[in-house]
């Protein structure tokens, strides 16, 4: 993990609250990639159409899109801490709602999207506040050690999630949806435990003008716009979670189980470079080394689109989550480091719009495509199209290329960190 000053690699752990913020994300990030395993394979046995894997993520991101004015208004005025834990509490229900149509064997596209917008209404709801909630938790100078034991908690359930939900649904589906609600139950337990934290708030009415304040931040902050977009575009573009399905079933020849070790080989590479941050962090050149990450992840994708052996395809997985690890970990901390707390919930909204246009319109990017020319050229099509934006974009925000170092600096509270 990245050194706070204090030179103590779990010094966000010294504060209670975060402690338990973290395991509540953990375990909600590890019961969401259960059920992601879990619908795709399910919807993939009941349909074999590649377009209704594409789906899966549209809908799940469309509330997002729909919301985005509302919910970082949300999370600015109002307390972080239990719109998160009521989040949490409807994932769970979304996950006991897919437990109940598997029960009674009435698994269909219909039902199943219906929950899955349920669920990109809390995802939408949620993100902001999940963002923003982590800051308030600790002081300044430990936010870079929580960022990068935020990350690596995404990454761990990353890894360990895809593997035992192909597990549990090789046994049976209801298992895999059943272990998802209770963690999703003690995940907003956890939270409900954490103290309400010191919070900035406006108290001003409400306006167009403070709706569109997270919007007018990032057009102005080229830092933030450059970090934000980048992700966008090398993830829409890049994405081929959604067609592993179709991998692990037509290409490789794998089961379940197979499709969990698919889905767990970007983990396995994130979780790598995680270590090797731990004692090796960014101390320089962080624009670039973010670029270069994105780069790796393009490359990644083509070579998995491209492959038909299943150890060269896990190898270019690994490649695409340690190359991403090294973009997220910088960018989730400049926009961090960047944000004034009292816009903090707006700007993490529109940020997190962009992360799910990435992920899940990505994942539809790739459903639609692969039903058109096929899941191999939707893939390398996409590789190569994240290989572009990488050298796009690092020639269109050079103060973003020119980023040295994560530490913020001794400034005025309210004033962004000076670029090195």
């Amino acid at each position: 993990m990245s050194l706070p000053a204090s030179g103590d690699r779990f010094a966000a752990f010294r504060h209670r609250s975060y402690t338990r913020f973290f395991l509540a994300r953990f375990f909600s990030a590890f019961a969401i990639q259960i059920v992601s395993v879990s619908v795709g394979w399910q919807m993939y046995d009941a349909t074999r159409n590649p377009l209704y894997l594409g789906l899966i993520g549209l809908f799940q991101f469309l509330p997002s899109l729909v919301l985005i004015l509302v919910t970082g208004t949300v999370a600015d005025r109002y307390n972080r801490r239990m719109i998160v834990a009521a989040c949490m509490v409807v994932g769970g229900i979304c996950c006991a709602a897919l437990l109940g149509l598997t029960i009674a064997d009435a698994f269909s596209p219909l039902p199943v999207f219906c929950i899955l917008v349920v669920f990109g209404i809390e995802r939408a709801f949620m993100g902001p506040a999940v963002q923003s909630l982590g800051p308030n938790l600790v002081p300044a100078e430990d936010l870079p050690n929580a960022v990068a034991w935020n990350s690596s908690s995404w990454q761990t359930a990353s890894i360990l999630g895809p593997v035992i939900g192909g597990l549990l649904y090789g046994l049976s589906a209801t298992s895999a949806y059943t272990i998802a609600f209770l963690l999703m139950v003690v995940s907003g337990i956890l939270v409900f435990m954490i103290p309400k934290p010191a919070q900035r708030t406006s108290g001003a009415e409400v306006s167009w003008e403070q709706i569109l304040a997270g919007f007018r931040f990032i057009r102005h902050e080229t830092i933030v716009l450059g970090a934000i977009s980048l992700d966008l575009f090398a993830v829409l573009l890049g994405g081929a979670v959604a067609l592993m399905p179709i991998f692990a079933r037509d290409v490789l020849d794998l089961g379940p189980w197979g499709l969990g070790l698919l889905r767990a080989g970007p983990g396995v590479g994130a979780i790598g470079v995680a270590i090797w941050l731990a004692f090796h962090p960014i101390r320089h050149h962080a624009g670039i080394a973010m670029f270069v990450g994105v780069g790796l992840f393009g490359l990644g994708t083509l070579i998995f689109g491209l492959s038909s052996t299943p150890w060269l395809s896990i190898a270019a997985l690994m490649l695409m989550g340690a190359s991403d690890m090294i973009s997220v970990y910088v960018r989730e901390t400049l926009i961090a480091l960047w944000t004034p707390d009292e816009v903090r919930g707006r700007v993490n909204a529109v940020n997190m719009v962009f992360v799910g246009a990435s992920n899940e319109l990505g994942e539809f990017r790739a459903g639609t495509m692969a039903s058109v020319f096929g899941a191999v050229p939707a893939v390398v099509i996409g590789g190569i199209g994240t290989l572009a934006v990488a050298i796009i974009w690092a020639a269109s925000f050079p103060k973003l290329r020119r980023i040295d170092n994560l530490a913020a600096p001794d400034q005025p509270e309210d004033q962004p960190p000076q670029q090195a």
